[in-house]
């Protein structure tokens, strides 16, 4: 099985995707995660893994873009609990260092922490390239927030462990393939709503028809339409199968509203240790 993911080596996609899929898996790091879902599209991979959530930074928007773009399904929802460590040359203390650089969103969840040290910071376009980076330029006043993963990969060492402000970090990830058979008995269901017209209480609405039929919802996302401004449509995942009597009525309800309802998949949680 070929699976792509969000590169280059040493992110935590690509840990999350080694610890994941079984061990023969071929794996192919990808500029960007719109490339990541792109290679499924085409054929050039059987599936990938792409961050859609964290639980600190938020909602990942261009996985949510590139659902809407291909006719992909969600086949797992794994969940990956995320160490931020400040890691740097060996024989580097945390005396030594003046300047972290790391991904944006890795920056922004050790907000206190580089603040608390008065830390310069600079972005790099991802965890992996920051440690790189480190390595290469052989500078102890320099450190990267990166993996411990990573850290091995390029032989530096960490220098204080979890530095993340929330010992609360997780990112999820979603495994997309070209797969629409959904496997009985699953734990959550990811549909999207386009609403037919705006009207007062539209989504108040949309919302009574899980409430009504005793659904749970793990999470809603709105994202515009494209058509026009103040128009949205709505990525809502539910704890419910698809073969469940409770999701057709969803949909068959939903679409005597008048609202598009496409089923994006059924899927268990897999949450990695």
């Amino acid at each position: 099985m070929k699976v792509a993911y969000l590169g280059p080596r040493g992110t935590f996609s690509e840990e999350a995707a080694t610890r994941f899929f079984p061990k023969n898996t071929e794996l192919f790091p990808k500029k960007s995660i719109y490339e990541a879902i792109e290679a499924v599209s085409i054929d050039d991979v059987d599936k990938c893994i792409v961050p859609i959530e964290n639980s600190i930074a938020g909602t990942i928007d261009m996985s949510i873009d590139g659902l809407m773009m291909f006719n992909l399904s969600i086949n797992a929802d794994v969940i990956f609990p995320v160490s931020l460590n400040l890691i740097g040359l060996k024989g580097s203390e945390i005396s030594d260092i003046t300047e972290v650089i790391s991904i944006t969103p890795a920056l922004d969840q050790c907000r206190n922490y580089i603040r608390r040290h008065e830390f310069l910071s600079q972005h790099v376009d991802s965890t992996a390239n920051a440690a790189k980076v480190i390595m290469e330029q052989g500078n102890k006043s320099r450190a990267a927030i990166a993996s411990e993963w990573v850290a091995g990969l390029y032989g530096l060492q960490i220098i204080e462990k979890d530095i993340q402000d929330s010992e609360h970090n997780h990112t999820r990830f979603i495994v997309l393939s070209k797969n629409h058979r959904i496997k009985k008995i699953q734990d959550k269901t990811m549909i999207l709503v386009t609403p037919s017209t705006e009207y007062v209480g539209m989504l108040s609405s949309i919302l009574n028809v899980f409430s009504g039929l005793g659904i749970n919802l793990t999470w809603i996302e709105s994202k515009p339409t494209r058509k026009k401004l103040g128009t949205y449509r709505f990525f809502i995942e539910a704890e419910m199968g698809y073969d469940e009597e409770r999701a057709q009525k969803v949909k068959i309800i939903l679409e005597t509203f008048g609202h598009k309802v496409d089923f994006l998949g059924s899927y268990k949680t897999t949450i990695l240790k």
